[in-house]
């Protein structure tokens, strides 16, 4: 009789391509998204995900925006400069602590949100949402083993839809 090692292939076969699956529905959404927010409205996906987080309300702070982004502050700083750029945000000076920075939308940035569709970002943490903490964190775990395993960087990644060095509409 076999030991339960036997299924392990079979098992470990199925998993991977459940995994890689996940991953490649992934991109795929990401990419689908993409075209459509550059064609449409002709900023970057990144670029939309931060003016919809700024239009819920606006920050205090790059930290903040980054928190609430659930990105990294180099990375967000990247995207409100290339928004502040196309006059679409505005970074002033804090009423009550000169020493911080508001990041608000200016009118053309709010007029642009007009009809704008939900960018992948916001799908994927609905659905990060509505797992528990400790799956949030299994998950997180997970997925930070398996890149550290394929020798992939995870440092300071860019926002999804912000490549670094990109031209055409997430460049500008």
């Amino acid at each position: 009789m076999m030991g339960s090692n036997s299924n392990s292939p079979t098992t470990d076969r199925l998993a991977v391509e459940r995994a890689m699956n996940a991953v490649r529905s992934i991109v795929r959404a990401q990419r689908i998204n993409t075209r459509a927010i550059e064609l449409k409205m002709g900023i970057s996906l990144a670029q939309l995900f931060v003016l919809q987080h700024l239009a819920e309300r606006p920050s205090d702070s790059l930290n903040d925006l980054a928190d609430r982004t659930a990105t990294h502050q180099s990375s967000v700083s990247v995207v409100v400069r290339r928004l502040v750029e196309r006059g679409l945000v505005s970074r002033t000076p804090s009423a009550t602590d000169r020493r911080r920075i508001e990041i608000t939308l200016t009118p053309a940035g709010r007029a642009l949100l007009v009809d704008a569709p939900t960018t992948i970002q916001r799908q994927l943490m609905t659905g990060l949402s509505t797992m528990s903490a400790e799956e949030q964190d299994e998950l997180a775990a997970l997925l930070e083993r398996w890149l550290r395993e394929a020798r992939i960087d995870i440092n300071s990644p860019p926002m999804i839809g912000e490549e670094e060095g990109e031209s055409g509409p997430a460049g500008t």
